[in-house]
């Protein structure tokens, strides 16, 4: 069965492997792209969407979302892991063909779920301000949409607690308010973070072979890896990088990849733990509990990494004998 899903993302090298699965794999209707500030500025998030859109003929909507968080300061991109313009080495034609949507992301997610409730699913791969946003707009929203599936956060589980401080995962700590409004709202909600994308890597040769394997799409996968690796190689010390956004794609696939925790989550919004992410799971009262009064949400912690990585290099190689 196939499910319709409405990509929010910062455009970025893994965004690229994660869009790419998205639109590849048969059982995923891709509706639209509505970009979000976080590893590029908003301008260049629309604009890399659009040049995606154009050169794979996507037939998703492209939507500008939010340029920044809704309290805190920007922490600006993330130029050290994604380049200037998000692609590394990659440049993307300053004219591209096409438009976004007029309408900001918020009101696009809203207008799209009232369309077809229970139909669409949300899979938020950047920084959280356009879903926050909505929540605001409109909180009804939570009875119209069909999940939420979150790439962020790190909640300790095989020795992953953070990537931009010791406690923080960049996406949650880009925008912590807006995470905190998103992981207590009352809808359904999955939470794909470093717990299983540090689990999984595409190595050296995993790329290689897909280049070699899957045609241009692989061959373009490999070219916008190449400042990916050398910052992994270079800064984390890892001959490959690890699967954060397609992991989040790979779970719509098939959730049954992953095994999950349930309890409220709760997000510290300022001080030295601002971004971490804090899962509330053994079922006990407590006399002060900022937990229990929240939604219970679910939380990856285990993955099968070698069925994931089987799973995307064939949706690739499948997608790139397609568009021969």
């Amino acid at each position: 069965m196939t499910t319709k899903i409405i990509l929010d993302t910062d455009p970025g090298i893994d965004d690229v492997f994660a869009i790419l699965f998205a639109e590849a794999h048969p059982d995923i209707e891709l509706k639209a792209i509505t970009t979000v500030y976080g590893n590029v500025t908003i301008k260049d998030a629309t604009h890399n969407a659009l040049y995606l859109k154009q050169k794979y003929q996507l037939n998703a909507d492209i939507v500008t979302g939010a340029s920044k968080p809704l309290i805190r300061p920007p922490v600006g991109p993330t130029v050290v892991v994604h380049g200037e313009g998000g692609f590394g080495d990659v440049k993307v034609p300053a004219e591209v063909e096409g438009q976004a949507d007029p309408r900001p992301a918020y009101q696009y997610i809203i207008d799209a779920l009232k369309a077809e409730p229970g139909e669409i699913t949300l899979v938020a791969i950047g920084p959280l301000t356009n879903l926050a946003l909505a929540l605001q707009a409109d909180p009804t929203i939570v009875d119209l949409v069909k999940e939420v599936v979150i790439m962020g956060g790190a909640f300790g589980e095989n020795d992953h607690r953070g990537n931009v401080t010791p406690f923080a995962e960049a996406n949650i700590h880009d925008d912590p308010h807006a995470a905190d409004i998103v992981l207590t709202a009352s809808w359904p909600l999955v939470v794909i973070g470093l717990d299983v994308t540090e689990q999984s890597f595409f190595t050296r040769e995993y790329l290689d072979q897909l280049r070699d394997d899957a045609g241009e799409v692989g061959q373009f996968i490999w070219d916008v890896s190449r400042y990916y690796l050398k910052f992994y190689i270079e800064k984390v010390g890892l001959e490959g990088c690890h699967v954060h956004d397609p992991s989040a794609i790979a779970y719509v696939i098939n959730p049954a990849l992953f095994t999950l925790r349930e309890g409220p989550i709760r997000v510290v919004t300022d001080g030295v733990a601002e971004g971490m992410t804090i899962q509330k799971f053994d079922g006990r009262v407590y006399l002060h509990d900022e937990w229990m009064d929240k939604a219970s949400q679910k939380v990856g912690v285990a993955v099968k990494d070698a069925e994931l990585l089987a799973l995307y290099r064939n949706s690739i190689i499948d997608y790139a004998a397609r568009l021969k």
